[in-house]
């Protein structure tokens, strides 16, 4: 069912529950048949209102902080399996109380917080992150395995072996990848760090499998991994982020005005990209918009402008099939995987409200945001 966008305020994020729990069947089909276990990466998307549908297909999420252990433990139901480049002492507690893997970035790490992690009322089990020193991730920004990054632990840093207590590897390698470049990925890991895998229970193979789009071979997926699984005889589990929301929803602005300077022609939204959309300069990754194109010659042609004061809260060019004039609406595609959780509230430019188009046919709007949540940031 189309969403109708008259009925969505602007600016606001909007996911589609029939594409969201369509890309959540997948998810499950693949988990299903291949053993692997597959939950949800918080850093690409958090939008917790619909955790009771996401409930419905998987049951676990990966944390990179306390807050998102404590969001998964709370709105999802379950322990987090935990994971960040550095803890720090007065959080460690709470990493602890509502994780029930923890993975260290470095054997440093490790040693400092191994006691505490081991004297702990329950069972946590003990990860490791390694830097197989290969990826196919192209965007310097995204790859983990750069030379000298700082993520992970190489090969050559475990001559000495495994330290005592370490139950499981994790890697990150991956960037919106298929399952190919994983297949690739296991190959490297397995040559270098395979001699460990009797020791151990079970290997994260982290996020960046783009599982839900629509050229990924799935097939293929589930093949590698059930055959990884029989070899190494370990409990498999992936991470995605951006493959939960891929494709599911949109983020609506309204032009408020058109300038023109120097034959350049913005449009200016009621939306900022630096506050809003900082995943689309970071990149740069430039978001497809209904109903336009790239620039075409003859076309009516437009910058967009963010409504914020930074000179460069601008994108674009995109061409339309008629002119720009306030008060239409700008429908940007795919904004609902690692856009939203990117957000700020710099300059206090409003906010996007976060919406659901349900599978009955209509907008519930989920929150809102006014002039308390822009203040309490700062105080």
């Amino acid at each position: 069912m189309s969403i109708d966008y008259t009925k969505v305020p602007s600016p606001c994020y909007v996911i589609d529950e029939e594409r969201f729990r369509k890309n959540l069947s997948l998810i499950k089909h693949i988990s299903d048949e291949s053993g692997a276990e597959i939950i949800l990466a918080f850093k690409g998307f958090a939008m917790w209102g619909v955790f009771p549908i996401l409930r419905e297909y998987i049951s676990g999420a990966a944390a990179s902080s306390a807050d998102e252990a404590r969001l998964c433990y709370e709105e999802i139901g379950s322990e987090a399996h935990t994971y960040s480049p550095v803890y720090k002492m007065n959080e460690f507690n709470s990493i602890l109380k509502y994780s029930s893997h923890v993975t260290f970035n470095s054997l440093a790490q490790y040693r400092k917080y191994s006691a505490e992690l081991f004297n702990f009322s329950k069972k946590i089990s003990a990860g490791l992150r390694i830097n197989p020193e290969f990826s196919e991730v192209s965007h310097g920004l995204y790859n983990p395995c750069s030379p000298g990054s700082r993520l992970g632990v190489i090969a050559e840093d475990l001559k000495d072996g495994l330290p005592e207590g370490i139950e499981g590897l994790h890697f990150h390698v991956l960037f919106e990848s298929d399952s190919y470049a994983l297949e690739k990925v296991l190959n490297v890991v397995e040559a270098k760090f395979g001699k460990y895998f009797s020791q151990l229970k079970w290997i994260n193979m982290g996020g960046g499998h783009l599982m839900t789009r629509n050229d990924y071979d799935t097939d293929h997926l589930i093949k590698i991994l059930k055959q990884f699984s029989e070899k190494s005889g370990l409990h498999l589990i992936l991470e995605p982020g951006s493959a939960f929301a891929w494709e599911t929803g949109e983020l609506i602005a309204t032009v408020e005005d058109i300038v023109e300077n120097k034959g350049i022609i913005t449009a200016i939204l009621d939306v900022s990209f630096t506050a809003h959309m900082p995943d689309c300069l970071e990149m740069p990754y430039k978001p497809k918009i209904s109903g336009a194109t790239d620039p075409v010659a003859g076309k009516p042609t437009y910058r967009l402008g963010g409504n914020s004061c930074l000179s460069g809260d601008v994108m674009g060019e995109w061409s339309f099939e008629k002119e720009l004039v306030p008060g239409d609406r700008i429908k940007f595609l795919d904004m609902i995987h690692y856009t939203m959780v990117k957000t700020t509230t710099f300059n206090g430019v409003h906010h996007p409200s976060i919406g659901i188009w349900t599978k009955a046919g209509q907008f519930r709007l989920i929150r809102e945001f006014g002039f308390e949540d822009y203040k309490n940031r700062l105080s």
